[in-house]
Order: structure tokens, then sequence, then C-alpha cells
């Protein structure tokens, strides 16, 4: 694996097999983690880098072994992408590329304000999970039936198009939404599974939930509590030792 890394904090640019720049990436799905607050960078920046290097070495083919192993016809040979756009907040995503590669991207902020490579690689993880477990597809299905209900309801009631549209827009929204505590839940705890069998701590990986602050319980919310989160990351990693 070739990787050349220029001092994070001007800019970061890792050239990894199959690793590559964030142009043109479709939208971020299912839910990127909880942007609440300015992350400041914890680490000197070449420390920063390097745990991000170490981590995408030990996670990706970790990450696609899991895929391989649980799916089947699903693409596997995850593509690992930094998001360097000016003023973007801490941020992690999963999404697909125009021909179906899984895409994991990471903010420049999100990799300066981890305090460790164990946050890293938790946070690697968890967004391979959602791949593994289908979330983004499962994601359309539930915002397609939202429109489609939505818009349903809003012509039955003698709604004109501009209000239909607007109907099936907010649908597609609550339904996209309906599922997201559950898949980010889900996505913990294959992810803490994946840290764990690439040689980190996800116990110590999940407290970065804490540097972003604590969405709370609420309701159609796209992220459920922390201590919901790390309670089953912990669960999990005692039943891997």
């Amino acid at each position: 694996m070739r990787i050349g890394v220029l001092t994070l904090g001007l800019a970061l640019v890792l050239s990894l097999a199959g690793c590559a720049g964030p142009a043109a990436l479709p939208a971020p799905a299912p839910a990127p983690l909880p942007a609440s607050a300015r992350l400041s960078p914890q680490i000197p920046p070449r420390e920063a880098a390097a745990n991000f290097v170490m981590a995408v070495e030990a996670v990706e083919p970790v990450a696609e072994q899991f895929c391989r192993a649980r799916t089947k016809g699903l693409p596997c040979d995850f593509r690992i992408v930094i998001d360097d756009r000016p003023g973007e907040a801490p941020n992690a995503f999963q999404t697909l590329d125009r021909t179906g590669r899984p895409v994991i991207g990471m903010t420049l902020p999100l990799i300066a304000g981890a305090r460790n490579v164990d946050e890293i690689a938790f946070i690697l993880g968890h967004e391979a999970a959602h791949h593994i477990l289908g979330h983004i597809p499962l994601q359309r299905d539930s915002a397609a039936a939202g429109a489609i209900l939505a818009g349903v309801m809003a012509t039955l009631g003698g709604a004109d198009d501009a209000a239909v549209r607007a109907a099936q827009n907010a649908g597609a929204t609550l339904g996209a939404r309906r599922y997201s505590q559950a898949f980010e839940l889900e996505a913990d705890a294959l992810g803490t599974e994946i840290a764990f069998r690439a040689g980190f701590d996800p116990v110590r990986g999940a407290a970065f939930f804490d540097l972003l602050g604590d969405p709370g319980n609420r309701f159609l919310g796209t992220h459920p509590p922390n201590a919901q989160r790390q309670a089953i990351v912990r669960r999990v990693t005692a039943s891997l030792q």
C-alpha cells in the first residue's frame, strides 16, 4: 500500500490503493456524524496524520473481509477519501460512487479532532458497517415509501401540485429518518467488531462521541444518545474478549 502524507493543518493528501480525493461524490448516507461542535485539533498534525494512515491500513482489509463474508454480490472494495473542502465540520460518512463502489469519507477537522488512533479506527469500522448492513438501500426505500404516502394523502386532501410536491419532500425526509437511530446502533455494534478485529480498542474509540456533544433522544433524530451507543460498544467488546 502506497501512502503519501502532507502536513495536516495545511493539507492532508493520502494516496492509497484505491484511495483518492472526494471529487464529485454523491450525498453522504445514511447519516453523517452529528456535527454539533467545531473541534479544535487535539494532537500535533503529524500525529493526527499518522493515526489516520495507521487506522486505514489496519481497518480497510478487515472491513473488506467482513463484507465478503457477510454479504453476497455486494461490492466490498472500499474507497477511503478525505473531504478537504474548507469550512466543513468534523464529520464522517459512507456512500456509494457512481459505479456502486462503497466510499468512506472523513473531513479534515474530524481527523485533526480525534485524540487517538482508536477513535479513527472505530469511526472507519462504523462507516464500513453501514455498507455491509445495507443501510443505504434500506434508507432509500424508506424515503421513497414516505414520499409516496405523503403525496397520496396530500392529493386525497385536495392539495395543488406545489403542495403535493412539498408533502412528498417532507415525507421522504421523515421516511429516511424513520430508521436512522436503529441503523446507527447496528453500525456501532458491527463497527465495534471490525475495529476490534483490526487490533484497536473500540471502547476507547467510541469516546469520540463525547467530543461532539450528545444529540439526546430527539423524536426522529438521526443519532441515538451517546450513552446508548457507548453501552452497545462496551457490550459487544466484552463479548469479543
